[in-house]
């Protein structure tokens, strides 16, 4: 399997040397992204009683693509380079009469969402580590 990542991919941090791939970085910045939307709805759901607060949200397929070629763009890019998206208030919510459009169900669900993105990036990053250390011994044979 030699030849799969390339050098441009191999940072020094600290003491020892960190090799990553594009995939990797891709899986980062999944992970980052699913974070963000944990935060945001975990904000949301904060401010459900607080007068003429708006929910705020971003759309994460549309920021992950963006990523992904914004990543693709870069020569030895990473995942920490890129910008967060910036939150927008969601429109299409109904409002209370003290101009707050916080709705639990919605948040909710965004929440579960969230969270099984989140898992599932860790598990596939989990896989793509097992497969950079079987390629690794793979090249010492």
């Amino acid at each position: 399997m030699r030849g799969w990542f390339s050098r441009a991919g191999m940072r020094r941090r600290g003491e020892g040397m960190q090799i990553t791939t594009p995939v990797a970085e891709e899986l980062n910045r999944y992970l980052d992204l699913s974070s963000l939307e944990l935060k945001a709805t975990a904000e949301n759901m904060a401010n459900v009683d607080t007068p003429g607060y708006r929910t705020t949200g971003f759309d994460f397929a549309a920021e992950m693509s963006r990523s992904i070629e914004d990543l693709q763009g870069r020569e030895g890019g990473t995942a920490a380079s890129l910008p967060s998206p910036p939150l927008a208030d969601v429109d299409g919510l109904l409002e209370r009469p003290d101009g707050n459009n916080v709705s639990m169900d919605r948040e909710g669900m965004k929440m579960a969402e969230a969270q099984l993105q989140f898992r599932t990036g860790v598990e596939l990053m989990k896989r793509e580590f097992t497969r950079e250390l079987d390629a690794i011994h793979e090249d010492q044979k």
